[in-house]
């Protein structure tokens, strides 16, 4: 008899001490939710700030004003649908990238560009855009800038897309918008990397596409690998043909994608 009220006594003090790590571990999960949702709600505000006191001066700070607010707006809906840590993160992801283009908007609007951001997933790896450069691509002409101007209006701070890093600079146009909505890569893209940044000193391409492909391919360090991050239902993407108007800041949807 004796035995059998030990047995009882242990059992029931494994299910109350399994019970209490249970409630600790949700208790703690919650903790860090709710502060990860607070870091992220304090960097959509500053952005939000941002975006609704500037007016660009020129095309290339209207563009980069336009895709901050798409981001604004992306950041927002994301942080009402968080319901893990790791999503409330990349809601300050997201806000971060916003402020990127905020920062360029006043660069080339010639006022301070504000302090330093805390930097991108893949930016460092990505480079920059060092020099101008046109090119000609399957008969559709490109061109690359550090530095805005009537031509290049369209700012990339940076980063991984689609597993491949695309560096920071101004572009005659986003070609890169339909691997971030897509999530990959159409089949001329080897061909436009290689043309635009080839040579070029600062960017993850100065020895070919190859070399570029394969930095991007070094471990894939999340945030924004492999699609938008503010699109949920990626759409569809095929061929090569990075012509025509990818349009102004729209990168589609403004939910969570795959974690």
């Amino acid at each position: 008899m004796a035995g059998t009220i030990l047995t009882v006594v242990v059992l029931v003090l494994i299910v109350a001490g399994a019970v209490w790590l249970i409630r600790q571990r949700a208790a703690t999960r919650e903790r860090e939710l709710e502060d990860a949702k607070s870091e992220a709600r304090r960097w959509v505000e500053r952005l939000g700030g941002q975006v609704l006191n500037l007016i660009g001066t020129d095309e290339a700070s209207k563009q980069a004003l336009a895709d901050a607010a798409e981001r604004y707006n992306a950041a927002g809906s994301q942080l009402d649908q968080a319901k893990t840590t790791a999503q409330a993160r990349h809601v300050t992801e997201t806000a971060y990238e916003g402020l990127y283009y905020v920062r360029a908007a006043r660069t080339a609007m010639g006022i301070d560009p504000g302090p330093d951001l805390p930097p991108l997933p893949g930016q460092q790896r990505a480079g920059a855009v060092t020099e101008d450069r046109d090119v000609d691509v399957e008969g559709h002409s490109y061109s690359a800038s550090p530095e805005a101007s009537e031509r290049n209006r369209h700012y990339y701070p940076g980063g991984m897309v689609a597993g491949r890093p695309v560096p920071r600079g101004w572009y005659s146009e986003p070609w890169w918008r339909p691997a971030l909505v897509a999530g990959a890569w159409g089949l001329g893209s080897a061909l436009l990397f290689t043309s635009l940044f080839s040579g070029m000193s600062g960017v993850a391409y100065a020895d070919g596409f190859a070399d570029g492909a394969a930095q991007g391919d070094m471990g894939a360090d999340g945030g924004f690998d492999g699609g938008d991050p503010g699109a949920g239902d990626p759409g569809d993407f095929g061929g090569g043909d990075f012509g025509g108007d990818f349009g102004g800041g729209d990168f589609g949807g403004g939910g969570f994608g795959d974690f």
